[in-house]
């Protein structure tokens, strides 16, 4: 996904766009960038919380 910037000059418009991107994506596209934003914030190799339950 490429980067794209706006300028708002409200809430209500800021809020608008951000509808407006999001409902333009794909669902991959919105996988992708869910796991893009978990790598940055857990790192790569983060567990899964999905498999960490049936380690107990």
């Amino acid at each position: 996904m490429d980067r794209e910037a706006n300028k708002s000059y409200s809430f209500a418009d800021a809020e608008r766009w951000n509808l407006r991107q999001m409902w333009a994506m794909t669902p991959d596209e919105r996988l992708d960038l869910a796991k893009e934003l978990k790598d940055r914030v857990f790192g790569a190799n983060a567990p899964d919380v999905r498999e960490s339950e049936w380690a107990k």
